[in-house]
């Protein structure tokens, strides 16, 4: 048989495939990532508590999203309070197709057969209109809301392929119109099996009883319409604090009797809590370090815990607030008037973090995170964002995406630092085996001389 020998620089083509490779194999889990929209192009999806736990880098750096041939995709993380944070509220809105020609000068729009107390839209019909074909636009009723609309959001059967421009004006009483957008767009094309939407008009923060909705040249045939939503303006809240609650084991020593406490993860804690069982009142002084190497750090001002219970009723001290944000390990309870009681339940406050990443290359997307021998490749989607923002509005947000169960990638041998490589050792060795094969390349030399 004979036997097929590969070239000595084979080995090199195989490289590019170890490297994607190593980028899960570099990481302890992952999360299926699953998508409001396939063209979203730009994605939110907010941590939960398996992620904080299976981070080890206090800056987040081994936290990631790859696409479904394993590679990077720009990643960035945002903090709670952040715009990207939270999108505003979605409300749907009653509209009414305008029939004729209703954008022609002279025609009524206020000649409405009725209208509720309340002044919404229950039908239009305007008088002297023709029953042109084509597309004429319609009037969505924005009477109901009480926050501006930074966006319209549009949905059609329409299967066909189309780019249209349409104007938006806005009304109190459907005679006096402003325009509040000239040139949006409402864009559905298709090539094989991919398919580009674009089905929001951004508006400038309107407030209107009344919009409508015209397209700026004309169509053979109207828009077949599904729904009409607002996007109202989002006020951008921090989330709800979530508690990690920690049990603590007694340590005495030379600052007298202290409780300490571990915590699993990178979380960002904000603030900590003191929870007692029954009536108690104690001044608390809490430090936090994020290893034994690296002395204790005041993480908040001393504060007085109190639980009271009394007529079916029980009222307790408020949380209090760190010092800064902390992400380490290590906590540590002392208390001022040194009296032997159990360890208190500590309770560490935190609000999610969002990542915001950019659907680059073949779906599906997943979360890797868990790693001492990997990072996050740097990249500029921070500017990407504000660029976005500037062109599409300061309310645009990325489209949502949601985590799905932790799957095991490379467990803990993820959570293992490479070995640092001896150089001096190395070098060593390599000269050694120069030195040898320079004795030996002089030896067959000589032996062949001698021949």
């Amino acid at each position: 048989m004979k036997t097929i020998r590969m070239p000595r620089w084979a080995w090199l083509l195989a490289l590019p495939l170890a490297a994607l490779a190593a980028t899960a194999d570099d990481y302890a889990g992952r999360w299926p990532l699953a998508l409001e929209r396939a063209d979203g192009g730009a994605y939110r999806v907010v941590l939960d508590r398996g992620v904080y736990r299976q981070l080890q880098s206090p800056a987040l750096h081994d936290l990631v999203v790859v696409n479904a041939d394993g590679a990077p995709v720009a990643t960035a993380v945002f903090p709670p309070d952040a715009p990207l944070a939270q999108a505003g509220d979605s409300v749907a809105l009653p509209w009414f197709p305008l029939p004729g020609d209703a954008g022609a000068a002279g025609l009524d729009i206020a000649a409405i057969s009725e209208v509720a107390t309340d002044g919404s839209l229950r039908r239009v019909e305007l008088r002297g209109a023709s029953a042109a074909a084509g597309d004429t636009g319609v009037v969505i009723d924005a009477s109901r809301l009480r926050e501006p609309v930074v966006a319209l959001r549009f949905a059609w059967s329409e299967a066909a392929a189309f780019d249209r421009g349409y104007r938006v004006s806005a009304s109190d009483d459907l005679r006096q119109w402003r325009e509040v957008e000239a040139d949006g767009r409402l864009v559905q094309l298709r090539n094989g099996d991919r398919r580009v939407v674009e089905d929001r008009i951004a508006l400038p923060g309107v407030r209107a009883k009344y919009l409508r909705l015209q397209p700026n040249a004309r169509q053979p045939a109207p828009l077949a319409l599904t729904g009409v939503r607002a996007e109202l303006a989002g006020h951008v809240a921090a989330p709800a604090l979530q508690w990690e609650e920690l049990r603590g084991h007694r340590v005495e020593g030379r600052d007298g009797v202290a409780f300490e406490y571990a915590l699993d993860g990178r979380f960002p804690v904000e603030a900590a809590d003191v929870a007692a069982a029954g009536n108690s009142t104690r001044s608390w002084l809490l430090e936090r370090r994020d290893g034994a190497d690296v002395p204790w750090r005041e993480a908040a001002a001393p504060w007085v815990a109190y639980r009271v219970d009394s007529g079916g009723q029980s009222s307790r001290s408020p949380p209090q607030p760190l010092h800064g944000l902390s992400r380490d390990r290590q906590w540590r309870l002392r208390t001022r008037d040194g009296s032997a009681i159990e360890p208190p339940q500590l309770r560490l406050g935190y609000r999610p973090e969002t990542v915001v990443f950019l659907a680059e290359g073949r779906p599906p997307f997943a979360l890797l995170a868990g790693s001492a021998r990997a990072a996050r490749p740097a990249s500029p989607l921070p500017q990407l964002v504000d660029a976005l923002r500037a062109a599409r509005g300061t309310d645009w947000q990325p489209a949502a995406a949601t985590l799905g169960a932790r799957q095991q990638q490379a467990g803990d041998a993820a959570l293992q630092p490479l070995p640092r490589a001896d150089w001096k050792r190395w070098l060593l060795w390599a000269l050694l085996v120069a030195g040898a094969a320079l004795v030996a390349g002089f030896a067959i030399s000589l032996l062949r001389g001698k021949a």
